[in-house]
């Protein structure tokens, strides 16, 4: 079967385009099979339903293109000594919607942590870390004052070895989230196995459901630059020695008060440590960050919760921040000795402490504590990723 190249900059892309055997348009968009995915692209770009890709460099997509990847798409990126990632610019889009019975996999021939770069998106909406922001990979620049910014639908999307390395500053998430409004769409995805971090947030006010991240080696979900959207059904789960934090939380570490503060809404959660001693901290609220915590389950954790910097601990002193329904294995530690601690968690509605959580649990995840938890035995939607 006959390959074809699309390694194309936003110059030569229509005389490319043009002498493709293997190609067909369709209103301005261009269908391919058995290609080799690299290069930027600025014209529509529909990858076939189960067909399989190889991704030989970086594929950056400029506005207003549209990448629109179909049910049972693998893509693999090459072990070509090349930095390779996908990365969706402001005012482009990803359309990658799979099924439960085909899912879209984006993977690597290398089958080991960090060896690609993962998905990047960069949207319109806000975030607090100033002008001219721009993403830690692929350098395109992000953020904005549309908070309704539409940057495409993930569904049904599993992302493997992920979190390649550029440099000790610049590492690859699976999911980078940068600035994306809350008319992108993201449910059921399936980080595991990368470097760095699962899914993280720059600003921001996407939302998320029905998500897991499975031993990822830095943390699970990471925010800061004052995300405020909502995650729910999310799983984190670590097994590897490796893993950091199952959330690390930030509003902003230049300047803990930077507005809009982060102050995202998390519920229907399950948070499963790795039990390392070294790697203690399970959920870490920290730099100025708000948040509310609702029906979440955190276990294998050393210190399950953690609070630092005054700004936080103040937010929950004063009722902006808020833990409920939580069950947690161990005790809340509050960095800063003063303000609200285990015994305020404990006095929390529905809060409660139980050593023997982790042992609810089938199937790694599966189980709930009456309404608390993200994946009840009666409805296993984690079915997809086994």
């Amino acid at each position: 079967m006959k390959t074809v190249k699309i390694l194309m900059s936003s110059l030569i892309a229509a005389s490319m385009i043009a002498g493709f055997t293997s190609c067909e348009k369709d209103n301005g968009s261009d269908t391919r099979t058995d290609t080799e995915l690299g290069g930027r692209i600025s014209e529509n770009l529909t990858l076939r339903a189960g067909e399989t890709y190889s991704l030989v460099s970086s594929l950056q997509v400029e506005a207003p293109a549209t990448l629109t990847i179909e049910p049972g798409v693998t893509i693999v990126s090459k072990d070509n000594g090349e930095i390779n990632y996908i990365l969706i610019e402001q005012g482009a889009r990803i359309m990658a919607e799979g099924t439960e019975q085909n899912p879209i996999v984006m993977t690597a021939e290398k089958k080991s942590a960090g060896a690609w770069g993962g998905l990047h998106i960069c949207g319109n909406a806000h975030t607090n870390a100033g002008e001219g922001t721009m993403s830690e990979i692929g350098g395109a620049p992000y953020g904005g004052s549309n908070d309704a910014d539409n940057s495409g639908s993930l569904k049904y999307l599993r992302i493997e070895y992920s979190g390649l390395a550029l440099d000790p500053e610049h590492e690859a998430n699976g999911i980078s989230l940068y600035g994306v409004g809350n008319g992108t769409k993201i449910s059921y995805v399936y980080v595991v196995d990368g470097s760095d971090d699962g899914i993280e947030f720059f600003g921001g006010s996407v939302n998320i459901d029905h998500c897991i991240v499975e031993n990822c080696t830095d943390d699970s979900f990471d925010w800061t630059e004052g995300w405020n959207g909502t995650a729910e059904y999310i799983i984190a789960y670590q097994s590897v020695d490796e893993c950091d934090c199952l959330m690390e939380c930030d509003n902003n570490g230049d300047n803990n008060q930077a507005a809009p503060v982060a102050h995202p809404t998390v519920r229907y959660a399950t948070f499963i440590g790795n039990g390392s001693a070294d790697n203690k901290r399970g959920l870490r609220f920290r730099e100025g960050t708000y948040v509310k915590l609702e029906n979440a389950l955190v276990c294998g954790k050393p210190e399950p919760v953690t609070l630092e910097t005054s700004y936080t601990v103040a937010s929950f002193d004063n009722g902006t921040s808020y833990i409920r329904n939580t069950v947690i294995a161990g005790e809340l530690v509050n960095e800063e000795g003063t303000g609200y601690d285990n015994a305020s968690f404990l006095a929390g509605e529905g809060n409660g402490a139980d050593a023997s959580l982790a042992s609810k649990f089938t199937d790694k995840f599966v189980g709930k504590v009456g309404q608390s938890g993200a994946v009840a035995s009666s409805d296993d939607w984690t079915a997809w990723i086994r």
